[in-house]
């Protein structure tokens, strides 16, 4: 009977003991969460402006405050929503302003302006966007003939864009100076590459699931042909961080075209 009693007795013991341990191990990884979200590239460089609030309790991250666009809303949960520790994002988040009305020529330069705002080859773009009857006309200075080109290119793959007069100039060659390039962590970039990927019409129905390991994106999902999967590779490539791609897509039929296959896309996806 004694020897039962002590066994008993070490098993409480032993639970009392453990059960501290237990939130306080939940507090440091929540702690990590914020943390590591609010020192991302994307929310450092992209987001700062806004008035977000990250609060973590055992891995589900509510995400409170407010935003100038439905896009920095969309690219906070992508972001969030790839660290390892997260198990679930409610987004809270709030809009200021009015939305601009859908395929409105307002609603098409916010497009064209945050599909520019991750590609790599843009850096150095200063380009001034208007848009009138769904035509975008692009001005401002380009850093060479083949960012100009490429941003016409890249122009015409947005939804609502009917046309595009690029009337930028190419800016006087200047000795190029070598760089450190910036550190951007892999949350950051998936996130970058899976909105980017989001707001190319010639990808945005694709089904494509992005990881991203030091630097290293690999894409998987499903292409319907060769030149699709291509596409999604070449862009994802284009991304800022991006070091290389590793395009695992396999090619098939079983995509329909109307399907919405994007995880973040809700009733008004359009309107992103």
């Amino acid at each position: 009977m004694k020897t039962i009693y002590r066994l008993v007795l070490m098993m409480f013991t032993v639970v009392v003991l453990l059960m501290p341990s237990m939130p306080v191990q939940a507090s440091k990884m929540d702690n990590r969460i914020e943390s590591s979200a609010k020192n991302s590239y994307v929310f450092k460089t992209y987001l700062n402006a806004d008035d977000i609030n990250i609060h973590s309790m055992n891995g589900v991250v509510d995400l409170t405050g407010t935003v100038s666009e439905k896009s920095h809303k969309l690219l906070a949960e992508m972001t969030v929503t790839e660290f390892s520790m997260v198990k679930s994002v409610n987004n809270k988040l709030e809009v200021k302003g009015n939305r601009p009305a859908k395929n409105s020529d307002a609603w098409v330069i916010t497009r064209v302006k945050t599909m520019l705002l991750f590609h790599r080859r843009m850096k150095g773009l200063d380009a001034e966007i208007n848009v009138k009857d769904g035509i975008v006309t692009l001005q401002g200075k380009a850093a060479n003939v083949a960012q100009k080109n490429l941003t016409t290119e890249y122009v015409k793959d947005v939804k609502g864009v009917k046309g595009v007069n690029n009337e930028m100039t190419v800016a006087e060659t200047k000795k190029k100076t070598q760089s450190v390039g910036e550190k951007i962590d892999d949350a950051s970039i998936t996130a970058q590459v899976e909105m980017t990927l989001l707001y190319h019409l010639s990808t945005r129905d694709i089904n494509t699931t992005v990881t991203t390991k030091n630097g290293l994106v690999t894409l998987t999902g499903t292409a319907e042909n060769a030149k699709e999967k291509d596409v999604v590779a070449k862009i994802a490539n284009d991304v800022k961080g991006v070091k290389g791609v590793n395009n695992q897509m396999t090619i098939g039929n079983l995509r329909l075209k109307s399907m919405k296959i994007n995880p973040y896309w809700g009733d008004d996806e359009d309107e992103l």
